[in-house]
């Protein structure tokens, strides 16, 4: 029985159920060959002297690590060109960048994380790439309008298609254009992306879940009563054992939630009041992904996907996972 590869899958979705047009399509393709050009490089490491830091730090204030720079490097240069996007947006610039005059432009907003998790590259543990897809708005008379940051400030309901790739022991894509959520991986020997999870679904009810403990003592009531719950296993209110895992490297942790179900939190604290992980790069891209799959992802009171962005780089709180322990936490923050 031969395999479908992401282009045989896309194709389909083009023809047969008419949920993307031939420029979203190639939007993706080129997407996931920019990850294929990463999954190479990370892969090499020290062989290719992609370990270690650069000499320059992202809009966060962030120290870059050199394979974060080429990263995104490696994505901007693959998508610049097609004439499917009017503008690119990257966690690890101040602005977005319009596609050069030199190049036609298409109806289409790429926002990424070129490589999410990087401060595990040093160590060898899974990384990945992130991104989200967002139509350009119109003007009253039909017109594409400027691409500035202004353009990107969609809510993530807006959400055209989101994905991410995981760099481990395989390199694997996962992709959603809004009919539920597929895994691909990479096969090496043909250099081709061939699908190996068909439509994942989270289980609703979990006994894993995955958050930095070393921030306990900044976390709010709900939190730290939730965690609480949990760590009290069988003998608890909960009445059973869970485990806690903790990646480090969103794409990783979100990877394992959605294969077999967990809750995942990096939740707003005293330290960092607005939450740590960036709206329009990681939490709306991966709270599409999850509630395509059956799951729900919040802020803690109100559902990601919901938030109204303010600035390009705008930080938030994620809950998100199995769908009935997200709502267990909310409904302790309410």
């Amino acid at each position: 029985m031969s395999r479908i590869t992401l282009t045989q899958f896309l194709v389909s979705r083009q023809r047969e159920r008419n949920l993307i047009n031939p420029d979203l399509r190639l939007l993706i393709e080129t997407i996931a060959r920019a990850c294929k050009g990463i999954s190479t490089r990370v892969n090499k490491g020290a062989l290719a002297d992609g370990l270690g830091a650069a000499a320059t730090r992202n809009v966060h204030g962030e120290a870059q690590k050199t394979l974060d720079v080429l990263s995104n490097e490696i994505l901007l240069e693959a998508n610049e060109w097609g004439g499917n996007l009017a503008a690119l947006a990257s966690e690890e610039m101040d602005d977005p960048r319009p596609i050069p005059t030199r190049y036609p432009r298409g109806e289409y907003l790429l926002l990424f994380d070129p490589l999410d998790g990087s401060s595990n590259i040093d160590v060898n543990i899974s990384t990945g790439t992130i991104f989200s897809v967002l139509r350009c708005p119109k003007t009253g008379d039909g017109a594409y309008c400027d691409p500035n940051e202004k353009a990107f400030l969609q809510s993530g309901r807006n959400q055209v298609a989101a994905g991410f790739a995981v760099y481990g022991p395989t390199t694997v894509f996962v992709i959603t254009v809004g009919d539920g959520v597929y895994g691909f991986t990479l096969d090496r020997e043909t250099y081709t992306f061939v699908l190996t999870h068909d439509n994942i679904r989270i289980p609703a009810d979990t006994q894993e879940f995955a958050i930095n403990t070393s921030n306990a003592r900044r976390w709010e009531p709900a939190v730290k009563r939730y965690i609480e719950e949990c760590l009290a296993g069988a003998d608890g209110p909960r009445g059973k054992d869970f485990n806690m895992r903790w990646v480090a490297s969103m794409v990783a942790d979100v990877f394992r939630v959605i294969s077999r179900g967990g809750i995942f939190m990096y939740p707003r604290d005293s330290k960092n009041k607005d939450g740590r992980l960036r709206l329009m790069y990681e939490a709306n891209p991966m709270s599409f992904i999850v509630e395509q799959a059956g799951g729900a992802a919040t802020d803690g009171t109100t559902p990601i996907l919901d938030l109204q962005p303010t600035g390009l780089h705008q930080r938030c709180a994620v809950i998100l996972g199995s769908k009935n322990e997200v709502e267990r936490v909310t409904s302790y923050h309410k």
